[in-house]
């Protein structure tokens, strides 16, 4: 079977050059195994009876064969994470393990932490590029340095929808959107049995269910604890603040929430900054799929096709940023002024970017905004600004004469 190259493979590749192991996690069925078996040279899956009993008796049994070796699921065993230690520790080399997990152990397993052998990545859904359904004719780069070139054609706002429903799983491409739309039904509906059944607290599965109906009709927004356990309540499912983070945190540790954190940046005047996370499934497709959402349904309801496709950018963004180590924020502050996405490099060279369905009123509305923020931080800061780009569901990718760059989504590759 010829393996689907990814975004992250070339950094995989570079971890293991550099470290003594490399873990590799992100929610189920998000490809971790295939990722991981191809840069593996040989494998054990504890989720298999006969391994993980083995590794329960003798973690260090599992750990021998051809290296880099890949130990699948790891975290059900949790043993194992310290034997892989003092294995790097005694061997004295670089790429010997692979270990891959659909779940984040507590702190407490993982209490020797690695740092120095094991490089921790996160696999992320199919961006558009790795799923093939962008024309790939804008580079990430194109961030961060003058672009004027142009592009046109792509999805359509109709396919875009088509996208928010299917998602980014590697399983489900090429699937019928209908038949995706299914599969993701049965995803979610098994999040609680299934996928949280590893932790130690496991949440009531109609809590659960409620939760992710409301993080849902949140998405790409800052809605408060205090409102996200309201409307739980609204659903029958009552549940105080405290609950509902505790929620939270578990469908963080089982990578299906991907909290956007604000922009840690110092402003320039007495305007205060807010600093709550905006709400984003690990795929938009999540969302739509608690929300029961159709193709057609959200071409219906365009202010929640504008959110979900918001979501559908950070996605991208995120995988896009992971290439060069950078990272993915939003802004907003006390005067309302919101950035939908900061792209930060390790350098502190930066990127703003607007997100709009389309339309050119949005679009002047959208470029403004951006040059607001000029007045928000320290010329420090700004001069670090390497571009201000607004990225549609159009059709074309162009540089506004003002120097913004807009970008259309289903344009852009790694």
């Amino acid at each position: 079977m010829t393996y689907q190259a990814r975004l992250i493979d070339d950094r995989i590749e570079r971890k293991l050059r550099s470290s003594g192991a490399v873990l590799l996690q992100g929610a189920r069925q998000v490809g971790k195994t295939t990722t991981a078996s191809h840069h593996a040279a040989s494998h054990v899956r504890l989720d298999e009876a006969g391994p993980r009993r083995l590794a329960q008796l003798e973690p260090g049994a599992i750990l021998e064969g051809p290296t880099p070796r890949l130990i699948d699921e790891w975290q059900l065993v949790p043993e194992v994470w310290n034997e892989v230690r003092h294995a790097i520790d005694e061997r004295q080399a670089k790429g010997q393990f692979i270990l891959t997990g659909s779940a984040a152990p507590s702190d407490d397993i993982i209490r020797h932490s690695g740092a120095g052998r094991i490089a921790r990545m996160t696999l992320r859904p199919m961006s558009l590029s790795e799923s093939g359904d962008s024309t790939e004719q804008v580079r990430f780069s194109s961030l961060w340095s003058d672009w004027n070139s142009g592009a046109l054609g792509g999805p359509t706002v109709r396919d875009y929808a088509e996208l928010i429903v299917r998602g980014g799983w590697p399983g489900l491409i090429g699937l019928p959107v209908a038949d995706a739309a299914d599969a993701l039904t049965d995803y979610v509906d098994n999040l609680a049995s299934v996928d949280l059944r590893t932790l130690d607290a496991r949440p009531h599965p109609a809590r659960t269910a409620a939760l992710l109906r409301v993080l849902a009709r949140h998405t790409a927004t800052e809605a408060s604890l205090t409102k996200l356990a309201a409307e739980v309540e609204v659903e029958g499912a009552g549940s105080s603040t405290q609950t509902v983070r505790r929620y939270l945190d578990q469908l963080t540790q089982i990578f299906v929430l991907d909290e956007l954190p604000a922009w840690p940046v110092h402003l320039r005047s007495s305007i205060a900054q807010r600093v709550k996370p905006k709400w984003h499934f690990a795929d938009p497709s999540i969302g739509a799929a608690a929300l029961r959402a159709t193709p057609e349904s959200l071409l219906q309801d365009l202010e929640t096709m504008g959110l979900f496709f918001e979501s559908l950018v950070i996605r991208d963004l995120r995988a896009y940023a992971d290439t060069i180590d950078a990272q993915v924020y939003h802004y907003r502050d006390s005067e309302a002024l919101e950035v939908d996405a900061i792209v930060e490099r390790p350098d502190g060279v930066w990127a703003a970017c607007e997100v709009k369905l389309g339309g050119e009123a949005s679009i002047d509305q959208a470029a403004k905004n951006l040059f607001r923020l000029r007045g928000r931080i320290s010329p420090a800061k700004w001069n670090k600004n390497a571009s201000l780009n607004i990225i549609t569901a159009g059709a074309t990718s162009y540089r506004r004469t003002d120097g913004v760059q807009v970008i259309a989504l289903g344009h852009l590759t790694a």
